[in-house]
């Protein structure tokens, strides 16, 4: 019986920006509903990482497997299981929480009883009417959060996902996008602790380079200190 491939594999990922290398022989495995935490400093890497896992960039060289597809050749057939939390909410300002959650709906033919539920979700059906423009960031950050989550995806990649949330909505949010939703993760942080408090796997990037990869509790103090240094 043939082994279940990895939810995502990297071998050697190569980004460039013009002469600068966003990402340098990036590898890494993350099974199927396990939680990979990247860590760095701002313009390590992290963030272009994701996008390419989102299909939304290209890589340069090296192989990317998401569900055993690989990309962006494939990206076709995994762009439905995946959800996407960028830094930027990728809501239309103009159009209400409930206008953008209905657009995006229809793009994955997902029944609007499921923007109802998710709105419920994250205690915002009350302010749902009002333009995105007009909500706090917080309010925001809830709307991005349904939006990525919408079409249940398999796979989340969650770009500071706690950004502007005070604790109790991050509460609200935990099932949606936390260890509770069966979702195979991977998420960035500026925030080291509460980040490996979720991760089964740390890849620690640094100048687009990989200085560590592997279990939380092997990453040591003082890889982490340089990390950041």
């Amino acid at each position: 019986m043939e082994a279940e491939p990895p939810a995502i594999e990297l071998r050697g990922l190569v980004r460039h920006f013009g002469e600068r290398t966003a990402l340098r022989k990036v590898s890494v495995r993350v099974p199927a509903g396990a939680t990979l935490a990247v860590l760095g400093r701002n313009g390590a890497g992290k963030s272009t990482l994701l996008r390419i896992l989102a299909t939304l960039l290209r890589p340069h060289a090296g192989d990317v497997l998401v569900f055993g597809e690989p990309l962006p050749g494939r990206g076709f057939a995994v762009r439905s299981k995946i959800g996407l939390l960028a830094h930027e909410p990728l809501l239309y300002r103009e159009l209400t929480g409930r206008e953008n959650l209905e657009y995006h709906a229809r793009l994955h033919n997902v029944a609007s009883e499921r923007v109802q539920q998710v709105l419920e979700a994250v205690a915002m059906e009350r302010r749902a009417e009002e333009p995105v423009r007009l909500l706090s960031q917080g309010m925001v950050q809830r709307l991005a959060i349904c939006r990525a989550v919408l079409h249940r995806p398999a796979l989340l990649l969650l770009d500071e996902p706690r950004a502007n949330l005070d604790p109790a909505a991050s509460e609200l949010v935990e099932p949606l996008i936390g260890r509770p939703s069966g979702c195979t993760r991977v998420l960035t942080s500026h925030d080291p602790e509460t980040a490996l408090a979720e991760a089964d796997l740390v890849l620690a990037l640094k100048d687009g380079r990989a200085t560590f990869v592997g279990p939380g509790e092997e990453l040591g103090d003082r890889q982490l200190r340089e990390l950041y240094g």
